[in-house]
């Protein structure tokens, strides 16, 4: 089952072919390239996990490199390497990504060894203890980066003990106790073929690219009996978010971070346009509301932005400020001030043009590449189920009006904010 979903002006002719075990096949061929992004992207990430379970697919994401029934580990890195090609993976919270970007005539390579990992790792038990050691390093790096973990901070405080306010990596209670089993288990349940997306954007031919997959994939776990492709996660309703909530980790410092915040709107509400020319307003660049009035004006921060995330059924909306640790109050000051003000009175005509502009070239320019055009087909077909034209995305952020904006503004810049906090504030209150 193979159609073409478009032939775009602004990037190549994207087709899509599902195969009869419900696996799907995206490729976007631009012969101007010289290379080829190669991305498997599984429907997985760290809120599919119970809570004992926490970190299992981040861990699992390291296991799969470890060694196949085919390769060992120094085989399968230096199979992608002496072609000077690149291979990577990323574990998100509802989904995980291994990629690999090659020469053209190296493609054949590629998809035989991303393939081989994703569809038939061996996990061995030494393999798993030495990356739980890995694992157990990562998450104490992560504690050593404020900057980082105030981000995590927030979103537990937003969700709780949702899975959606839980480290991507796990903890140290979680990961130390994990075991092979449990990993396997894991494995072998969500890793299969309907949750499963591949795409690829180069200079490609897409009916050898299906063929080769086919090939790949051939006699391994996911050479399974006929499927339909699952649908993108559902925007299913009971994701609760607690009451406004202030957290605060005392660390000694010489920065403190915060991040002051409040639930915002899913991926597929209609909003998310306005959301975004918004957000571009209020701290999404130099000319920003937050960096003009608490950077350039008064030297209080050196990095401060505001910043979207959203998921299936829920989204956060924060300002991030790193600043020293006295000026605290006056950055969290400014910028509730800001917040209220831009949600009492909106934004201009001329903030609006600006930051419909911010959005329209950001999302551009971030197509100029293989690897981004690879990630833009399947977050489309995983995550939204559609593929929805350049042009048309344009179209759709240029139809963003004043009164969109401004109304998104009042609604969510008026809900009570949660503040997370790193920093030397032992015995320190903060209010509201």
């Amino acid at each position: 089952m193979t159609r073409t979903l478009s032939d775009d002006p602004l990037g190549g002719t994207v087709r899509r072919t599902v195969l009869p075990n419900g696996l799907r096949v995206l490729t976007e061929a631009i012969p101007a390239m010289r290379s080829v992004s190669f991305g498997i992207w599984v429907a997985v990430g760290s809120r599919d996990e119970t809570g004992p379970q926490a970190g299992a697919a981040h861990f699992l994401e390291h296991l799969l490199f470890k060694g196949t029934h085919k390769r060992n580990a120094l085989e399968i890195s230096s199979a992608i390497e002496a072609v000077g090609g690149e291979t990577n993976a990323f574990t998100t919270k509802e989904y995980t990504c291994y990629y690999a970007r090659v020469l053209d005539e190296d493609l054949p390579l590629a998809i035989d060894v991303m393939c081989d990992l994703v569809a038939d790792s061996v996990l061995e038990p030494a393999d798993v203890e030495t990356e739980r050691g890995v694992i157990l390093e990562e998450i104490a790096m992560h504690d050593d980066e404020p900057g980082d973990e105030v981000h995590d901070l927030f979103a537990q405080a937003v969700y709780g003990d949702h899975p959606l306010g839980r480290l991507i990596s796990g903890t140290t209670d979680t990961v130390t106790p994990m075991t092979r089993r449990q990993i396997q288990s894991f494995y072998r349940r969500r890793y299969v073929a309907p949750q499963i997306v591949i795409a690829a954007a180069g200079n490609l031919d897409h009916a050898a690219v299906v063929r080769l997959v086919r090939q790949a994939l051939r006699g391994t776990p996911l050479d399974t009996d006929p499927a339909v492709p699952a649908p993108h996660r559902p925007a299913t309703p009971g994701v609760r978010t607690r009451a406004a909530a202030t957290v605060v980790e005392v660390k000694e410092t010489e920065q403190a971070h915060v991040v002051l915040g409040c639930p915002g709107i899913d991926r597929l509400d209609e909003r998310r346009f306005a959301l975004g020319v918004l957000n571009n307003v209020l701290g999404g660049g130099m000319s920003s509301r937050l960096f003009q009035e608490i950077r350039e004006r008064r030297g209080l921060a050196y990095s401060v932005y505001s910043y979207a995330s959203q998921y299936a059924d829920s989204g956060l909306f924060g300002v991030y400020a790193g600043c020293a640790p006295s000026r605290v109050d006056e950055v969290l000051e400014l910028t509730r001030a800001e917040l209220a003000r831009t949600a009492a009175d909106g934004i201009t005509d001329a903030e609006l043009a600006r930051g419909k502009g911010m959005s329209k070239g950001s999302f551009v320019l971030g197509l100029e590449d293989t690897g981004s055009r690879m990630s833009r087909l399947a977050k489309g077909e995983l995550l939204y189920g559609d593929l929805v034209p350049v042009n048309e995305l344009l179209d759709r952020v240029d139809a963003v009006t004043l009164d969109d904006v401004n109304s998104l503004a009042a609604e969510l810049l008026s809900r009570p904010m949660s503040l997370a906090v790193v920093g030397p504030f032992a015995g320190r209150q903060f209010t509201g």
